[in-house]
């Protein structure tokens, strides 16, 4: 599933070759038809994410809110656009380009209200300017669930996923199944920080990279990252390799039916 960085850099694009002026809108693949004519036309006002849930705001004809889950998709594209290939829930067309969305998880046009009650669910959101990060820390500090958990609950924390959860727990030396009342409040400034830095940088270049200048391939003589998610990182997906920084093997379990991974070095129970 996306993490939050990929909303964000979609809602930035979006913003960029939409917002402004009037959006054809269709839906090849019918499921999103009555609402796509309603939409067909209209201005977009704004293009927005919200931890990882995107918006696109039509103004007084409604808000297109898209969650992709695990296999949604965008394609972006410049005009002129093509058949439609494959289950397309939603295209949208504008002076310059053309995006096609499938498979989403939703797709659905709401009124101000139905956004407010889907953002009000949502805890603070680290690329986000009004973000209130001591609303999750209340959670956060209240709470006996391990930290790895708590930082993949999107109610307290919105857009973080399994591979920033993984790392920022590395970075800061914390062990995963930490509770949550154990972590003190300049550690959650400092990994609340930590994740602004990596996610703003995961906006800009559309990959995670987590891995200090010290300990990337070309420094240290190691062969780059062969993964489809892309970027380089400490222990994510990488269960039964040496840790970059002590050598000691990365380990795996699954908690929540996700993956979890650390280092049982640098990361001390």
């Amino acid at each position: 599933m996306p993490e939050g960085h990929t909303l964000h850099r979609l809602a930035r694009l979006h913003q960029r070759r939409y917002a402004g002026g009037p959006v054809a809108v269709s839906s090849p693949q019918g499921k999103f038809a009555r609402e796509a004519s309603i939409l067909d036309g209209q201005v977009l006002v704004r293009a927005e994410a919200h931890g990882k849930h995107l918006f696109h705001d039509f103004g007084s004809a409604g808000t297109v809110h898209v969650h992709l889950g695990l296999y949604g998709t965008f394609s972006e594209s410049k005009l002129p656009a093509v058949v439609p290939v494959g289950q397309v829930r939603m295209r949208l067309i504008g002076s310059t380009h053309w995006t096609d969305l499938r498979g989403p998880n939703r797709c659905e046009l709401l009124a101000p209200d139905q956004v407010e009650a889907i953002r009000s669910r949502l805890g603070p959101d680290p690329l986000r300017r009004d973000a209130r990060p001591e609303r999750a820390w209340e959670r956060i500090s209240a709470s006996r669930a391990p930290l790895a958990t708590l930082l993949m609950d999107q109610g307290v924390l919105a857009g973080v996923g399994n591979v920033y959860r993984a790392e920022v727990l590395f970075r800061h030396g914390i062990a995963p199944m930490t509770p949550g009342r154990s972590l003190d409040p300049v550690q959650w400034k400092e990994i609340w920080t930590d994740l602004g830095t990596l996610m703003r940088a995961g906006v800009r270049t559309g990959r995670i990279d987590t891995v200090a200048d010290e300990h990337l391939p070309e420094v240290t003589g190691r062969a780059p990252r062969q993964d489809r998610h892309g970027g380089e990182v400490y222990v994510y997906r990488r269960a039964g390799q040496p840790c970059l920084v002590c050598g000691t093997t990365v380990a795996h379990k699954e908690l929540a039916g996700r993956n979890l991974y650390w280092c049982p070095a640098c990361q001390p129970a």
